[in-house]
């Protein structure tokens, strides 16, 4: 998740935890608590796809952040000593920043390596997309809350604590929401022939209404969209193509075989004026992607292997416009026209 909510969901989960106690520092230490896992984005490790690939591995883990666990809880003691008697609940109060940081990461797209270093493959529902305002804000009224009005009262830690159970029912809606969208985009895919090897859904940007379904074969892949507030399951996929054979030459590449399995197989394949790029389908809408690789370039006899670089996404506003208005209105279409239409 972004910045603004990690920092929101610490603050919060420290004033939960320390209660009345010992005023507004379990707010600030929670809130750097909640910052600390994503720390890891100014670690240098040699080039953009390790950089990508392994955030979220290891400063996630929910084993590394319980060694570290003890050693944070006793800084703040050191630093408050009049807090030394609560030491131990300094400790549940930091563990439960930190976990419950690594497990809203495990509801985006791209998860999280929460069992680090036992397994690798991150952990991902994808039932929430990295920004949502109604996530966020029931915490952002909590922490405020807390902050301004008196110790004297529990008022305060009472509206905190319902922003973070309002939070928290959220997630339940979303998990519960694509849940149906699972449903409504396989029964389409069923219905209409369109074979398919896997599919993957995410919320569309900022919102639990509309969803995004992205369904692979062989030769490409399909992308559709379904709102909750559809009339029925007209979903209409549109195809697009994926140019595997570009990667034949440079199959064993190390960023093309890592691409390949962070991505779970949801990745692109194109060629751009003799680059060979690499575009992650998990994130963003067709054609712009968030994150996209070169890894090799055109040449004779083969294509070449290159060191990779990440290419920047064209950034449209105007299509978060159309994304609120899909929302409400299922024959407003998304996507390029060129593409092939299915349903």
């Amino acid at each position: 998740m972004d910045s603004l909510t990690q920092l929101a969901l610490g603050a919060a989960v420290g004033e939960a935890a320390m209660g009345r106690r010992i005023g507004n520092r379990a707010i600030l230490w929670g809130a750097i608590a909640g910052t600390l896992p994503d720390l890891d984005v100014f670690v240098p490790l040699g080039d953009v796809v390790r950089d990508f690939t392994y955030h979220r591995s290891a400063s996630h883990s929910l084993f590394v952040l319980a060694l570290l666990t003890p050693a944070m809880a006793w800084l703040i003691t050191r630093i408050h000593p009049d807090t030394r008697e609560y030491f131990r609940r300094w400790m549940l109060a930091i563990y439960l920043v930190f976990a419950t940081h690594v497990l809203l990461d495990s509801l985006t797209a791209y998860g999280t390596q929460i069992f680090w270093p036992f397994v690798t493959t991150p952990v991902s529902l994808s039932s929430i997309f990295i920004i949502d305002p109604l996530y966020t804000l029931p915490l952002l009224i909590g922490v405020v809350a807390a902050l301004v009005i008196s110790r004297q009262t529990d008022r305060g830690h009472l509206v905190n604590r319902f922003g973070l159970l309002a939070s928290t029912l959220y997630l339940g809606w979303t998990l519960g929401a694509k849940s149906i969208a699972d449903r409504n985009f396989e029964d389409a895919l069923r219905d209409q022939g369109i074979a398919y090897q896997k599919i993957f859904t995410t919320p569309a940007p900022f919102n639990s209404l509309l969803w995004r379904a992205v369904a692979r074969d062989e030769g490409g892949y399909y992308e559709a969209y379904y709102s909750l507030l559809d009339d029925d399951n007209a979903i209409r996929f549109r195809f697009f193509p994926s140019d595997e054979r570009l990667l034949e030459a440079i199959v064993d590449h190390w960023p093309v075989q890592r691409l390949r399995w962070f991505s779970r197989g949801f990745y692109a394949v194109s060629e751009r004026q003799g680059d060979i790029v690499i575009s992650d389908l998990r994130m963003g809408l067709e054609p712009s992607y968030v994150f996209q690789f070169k890894v090799g370039e055109i040449s004779n006899p083969h294509p070449k292997p290159v060191a990779p670089e990440q290419l920047t996404a064209d950034r449209d506003l105007g299509m978060l416009r159309l994304v609120w208005n899909r929302i409400w209105d299922q024959d407003v279409e998304l996507g390029p026209p060129q593409a092939s239409l299915r349903g």
